[in-house]
C-alpha cells in the first residue's frame, strides 16, 4: 500500500484513476492542477506522484514534475500523457520518473500493474537502504563520548575466551552486545545461545538450560538436550542471570568451574565447552551482600565486567539511533523510507526513555503505523517518552519541560551547553524556554 496523489484537470479521467488504484488498497489523494499538487505536497508526504503533462495554468505538468524532482527527489513519479506527447514523456523518463501511461488508459489492470511495480520498486530500495546504513553504521554506537570506553572494551574483550558481565537497566542493549562480541570472537562459527533466566518458570529453568532424560517427570516423554549442550563450542549468554534462584545458582558454578554437568534424571556426566556472557539490570554486588546471588558465581561471570549507560546518557546516539531504527521499521511495515520532522526529533530529545532503545523502538514502530506519508511528525509520537508503570508519569510536554529544566540547572543556566547536552541547537532551545515560560 502506498500514498499517491493524482494530478488530473479532466474530473472524468481524475476519478476513474482514484478508484482503480483505491481498488488496490492504496491512500488516494487528488488534485485539478500543478497548483493544487503543490499545496497538497506541502500538507503531507507521497510516496508516488501520477500526473498529467498537458494541464492549464501557470505550471503545466512538466513543470511540475520538474519542481517535484528538484524538491522531493526520494518521490517516485509516473506521467500520463497522449500519443502526440510522447516524447514529452521521453524527456520527463530523462528527469528520473519511473514510467509513463498514454491516454486513454487501456484498462484498469495496465494502471495497477504499473504502479505496482513502482511501489515494488520502492519497497526494494527502502530495502537496500536499510541493509547499506546496516553495514555503514556502528552497531553499538554514533559516536557519543560516553560510548567511547564501551565500544573499546568490547572490541579489547571480544576475541579473547574471558567471562563477560554485562551491566546496564532493561532495554540498554546487552543482548547485541553479548552478540557482538560472539561475533567477533574465535568461537563466532559456533552457536551462539540465550537464555533468558528471568522469562522461563523455576520448574522449567534447570530442564531447559541442562536438558532431561526420558522419565524424569511428568511428562517427559523422550531425553532431551538443553541449551548447554546446544551451545557447545559457541558462546552462551544468560540475560537477568540475577533472577536466578540459589539451587541454579549453585548448578550453574558447578558447569562454570568443570565444564560438565547432567540432565534432569539422568546420571551420565556431559562435557561443554562454552564461552560465558552473562547481563542483569541488578546490583549483583549489592545482591551478593545481600546473600541473594553466590558470591563464588559472580567471579566467575563477572571476569571482565561493562556498564551499559542507558539511552538517557547517550543524547548524541538518540536521533542516528532512532533513524536507523526507523529505517528497519519501515521496512518491517513494508513502508516507504520514513523521516522524523523537527517536533519528532525534539520530542525523541527530551522524552527520558527509562526502557531505553527498547522503549524507543517501540514507540517509533507505532509512529510509524499512525504517520501519514513518509513523515513521522511529533504528534505521532503523543504517547511516546512516557514512562512505564510504576515510574513518575506526566505528558511529553511536561517530560520535556522538566528534562530542559533540569539540565539548566545542572548547567549553572549556561544555555549554549544546556543545548549541547540536550542535543538540540540554542534557537531551538530558546523556542522551547518561551513556550514553557523558563527563564
Amino acid at each position: 500500500m502506498a500514498s499517491i496523489l493524482v494530478v488530473d484537470d479532466e474530473p472524468g479521467i481524475r476519478d476513474f484513476l482514484v478508484d482503480a488504484l483505491a481498488a488496490d488498497g492504496h491512500v488516494l489523494d487528488a488534485a485539478p492542477h500543478a497548483a493544487g499538487a503543490l499545496a497538497a505536497l506541502s500538507r503531507r508526504a507521497f510516496d508516488l506522484l501520477l500526473t498529467d503533462l498537458r494541464m492549464p495554468g501557470e505550471m503545466d505538468g512538466m513543470g511540475l514534475v520538474r519542481r517535484v524532482r528538484a524538491d522531493y527527489p526520494e518521490m517516485d513519479v509516473v506521467v500520463l500523457t497522449a500519443h502526440g506527447t510522447v516524447p514529452s514523456a521521453v524527456e520527463a523518463i530523462k528527469l528520473g520518473v519511473f514510467d509513463y501511461l498514454v491516454k486513454p488508459v487501456a484498462s484498469p489492470a495496465d494502471l495497477r500493474r504499473l504502479i505496482g511495480r513502482a511501489v515494488e520498486r520502492r519497497r526494494l530500495l527502502v530495502a537496500n537502504e536499510a541493509q547499506r546504513i546496516d553495514r555503514r553504521l556502528p552497531p553499538f554506537s554514533y559516536g557519543d563520548p560516553i560510548m567511547t570506553p564501551v565500544v573499546r572494551a568490547l572490541e579489547r574483550v571480544a576475541p579473547t575466551q574471558s567471562s563477560v558481565l554485562l551491566l546496564g537497566e532493561s532495554g540498554t542493549g546487552k543482548e547485541l552486545a553479548a552478540q557482538l562480541i560472539h561475533e567477533h570472537s574465535p568461537r563466532a562459527d559456533g552457536p551462539f545461545v540465550a537464555i533468558n533466566c528471568a522469562a522461563i518458570t523455576d520448574s522449567l529453568m534447570e530442564s531447559e538450560m541442562f536438558g532431561h532424560e526420558r522419565g524424569a517427570f511428568t511428562g517427559a516423554t523422550a531425553a532431551r538436550r538443553g541449551r548447554l549442550e546446544l551451545a557447545d563450542g559457541g558462546t552462551v549468554f544468560l540475560d537477568e542471570v540475577g533472577e536466578l534462584k540459589a539451587e541454579l545458582q549453585a548448578k550453574l558454578l558447578r558447569v562454570v568451574q568443570e565444564r560438565c554437568f547432567e540432565r534432569v534424571g539422568g546420571n551420565r556426566t556431559i562435557e561443554v565447552n562454552v564461552r560465558w556472557i552473562a547481563a542483569t539490570n541488578r546490583d549483583l554486588e549489592d545482591e551478593v551482600r545481600a546473600g541473594r546471588f553466590r558470591e563464588d558465581l559472580y567471579h566467575r561471570l563477572a571476569v571482565f565486567p561493562v556498564r551499559m549507560p542507558p539511552l538517557r546518557e547517550r543524547k548524541h546516539d538518540i536521533i542516528p539511533l532512532a533513524e536507523r531504527l526507523l529505517v528497519r521499521v519501515a521496512t518491517a511495515l513494508n513502508r516507504p523510507p520514513l523521516a522524523l520532522d523537527d517536533d519528532a526529533r525534539s520530542r525523541i530529545l527530551a522524552a527520558p526513555w527509562p526502557g531505553n532503545i527498547r522503549q524507543l523502538a517501540n514507540a517509533l514502530e507505532r509512529a510509524a503505523i499512525l504517520a501519514e506519508g513518509t513523515v513521522v511528525r511529533g504528534i505521532d509520537l503523543e504517547p511516546a517518552g512516557q514512562p512505564a508503570r510504576g515510574v513518575a508519569t506526566g505528558t511529553l510536554e511536561e517530560l520535556e519541560r522538566d528534562a530542559i529544566e533540569r539540565t539548566l540547572i545542572e548547567t549553572g543556566g549556561h544555555r549554549r551547553r544546556a543545548a549541547e547536552r540536550l542535543g538540540i541547537g540554542e534557537r531551538t532551545l530558546y523556542e522551547k524556554l518561551k513556550r514553557y515560560n523558563l527563564s
